[in-house]
């Protein structure tokens, strides 16, 4: 299984561009797609879930052109919106009886099929309770069961931890991560946690543009020295922040102990750490795109 995307643009009424000549190659695994709130990533994820058609360019899915071959691809595709909605009166698996049956699931195979993603996901035990009752958590493991009912190689999932404790975001992405031997997943989300511990092949979005393409340790290396630890106390935060990207705020009293990446500031005590993830996402969308937003402004020379 594998995605072409190539020149891809997506234009709304009254020239709002969402996507701007986006290239992008996926293959089987994890595949992780970072970006702030409106950097178009739900977009991207409703055009490969052949809910939205491109103004312009080409996406093939193995093959399959989206423009011309939506019901094939649809056929392989299963998908997590970020906002999903249930019939609220349906058990969970009156709702993933209804979904296979939408899916083509033929009728001898449809109890096997809800009670396997429903165990899939912990949820087997829940079965006959109505879905008003799941808890945030276990309305996202229903709609990872009723993403992957079918058994689809290509599986999208949109901003998917949203609003989860951390117990349940950890088994989300454990949960994801076992399931992506043998598919193409797509995780779309603005939290990095959620990249950092599932894929080994990302990409950021930034204003409808991929501003990085690679593996997260190319984006982690950008980030080698312009992470680091300072304590100051209440009445210097202003000037640290003011100037640098302040990631964290431990309080020390009477002093403030803080995770700061940016060119260190003379006359304070900074002490080198080494960057992770969020770092190094927060000093390239800081650094390197905010740059390229002042060079396309002409405010750079």
């Amino acid at each position: 299984m594998s995605i072409q995307i190539r020149s891809l643009y997506k234009t709304y009424t009254g020239g709002v561009h969402a996507l701007q000549n986006v290239d992008l190659d996926i293959a089987t695994g994890m595949f992780g797609l970072l970006g702030p709130n409106g950097a178009g990533k739900s977009t991207l994820m409703k055009i490969l879930a052949t809910l939205e058609t491109p103004s312009s360019g080409e996406v093939f899915v193995n093959g399959a052109d989206i423009r011309t071959q939506r019901q094939q691809i649809r056929s392989s595709l299963g998908y997590l919106p970020q906002f999903f909605g249930v019939y609220p009166q349906l058990t969970g698996a009156e709702l993933l009886s209804y979904i296979a049956k939408l899916n083509g699931v033929p009728r001898r195979n449809l109890r096997e099929a809800v009670h396997e993603n429903l165990a899939h996901v912990g949820l087997l035990e829940a079965r006959d309770r109505k879905a008003k009752t799941y808890s945030g958590g276990m309305m996202r493991r229903l709609g990872i069961a009723q993403a992957l009912i079918g058994n689809p190689r290509l599986l999208i999932v949109d901003e998917p931890t949203t609003g989860l404790d951390p117990e349940e975001r950890i088994r989300f992405r454990n949960l994801l991560t076992a399931i992506s031997r043998n598919k193409v997943i797509i995780l779309s989300t603005h939290i990095v946690g959620d990249i950092s511990s599932t894929c080994e092949d990302i990409a950021i979005l930034a204003k409808g543009q991929v501003a990085f393409r690679g593996h997260p340790a190319a984006l982690i290396a950008q980030a080698a020295g312009k992470v680091w630890q300072v304590l100051c106390d209440e009445a210097e935060f202003p000037n640290i922040a003011g100037r640098m990207q302040v990631i964290s705020t431990i309080p020390k009293p009477p002093n403030l102990l803080l995770r700061v990446v940016g060119d260190p500031i003379p006359g304070y005590d900074m002490q080198s750490m080494p960057p992770n993830l969020e770092d190094a996402y927060m000093h390239f969308m800081g650094s390197v795109v905010g740059q390229r937003v002042e060079e396309e402004n002409g405010v750079v020379e």
